[in-house]
């Protein structure tokens, strides 16, 4: 089972965003081509807390250890994907962006104010910050055009979105 980690990072420490999962397949019924992400939710409960303090311990602390002995130190957000084996993490991918949709799912939980947390990671200052997230959970739904990830159309104009809004 895969699950997205993203931490927020100031060259020396990450600081772990509330967990994450998208949903790879094009079709309902996990069904279709894998794709980018047709949605996601939060939290992910395959990731608890003992398993995210092993996936900080195990994964996230020693890349950006890594990245800063080699002189690269990560000031940003890393997103870390992740294939949960017998309980265990295996990294996938990494990539020094926030995760896409995974992210739409998690801001709308986020009560922590993100420029200044922005501020905090460009600064270096994460040491003592802490986030503040609504407990409820979220998803999104990723709207895409008809044979995606396929052959699809392009150009149409999207209609509704006023209606979509009220």
């Amino acid at each position: 089972e895969e699950v997205s980690v993203i931490a927020l990072c100031d060259g020396e420490r990450g600081l772990l965003l509330a967990s994450s999962q998208d949903h790879k397949r094009a079709l309902d019924g996990d069904r279709g081509l894998n794709t980018g992400g047709m949605g996601a939710y939060s939290p992910a409960p395959v990731l608890t807390e003992a398993l995210e303090r092993t996936v900080v311990q195990r994964v996230v602390q020693p890349t950006l250890d890594g990245m800063a002995a080699e002189g690269r130190a990560c000031r940003g957000v890393l997103y870390v994907g992740l294939m949960m084996v017998d309980g265990e993490p295996h990294v996938l991918e990494y990539n020094c962006r926030f995760g896409d949709p995974e992210t739409q799912a998690l801001m709308v939980r986020l009560r922590s104010d993100l420029a200044q947390l922005s501020m905090e990671v460009a600064r270096g200052q994460l040491e003592t910050t802490t986030l503040e997230w609504d407990a409820r959970a979220s998803i999104c739904v990723v709207m895409a055009a008809d044979g995606y990830p396929g052959h699809y159309e392009t150009g149409h104009v999207i209609e509704g979105v006023d209606v979509a809004s009220a």
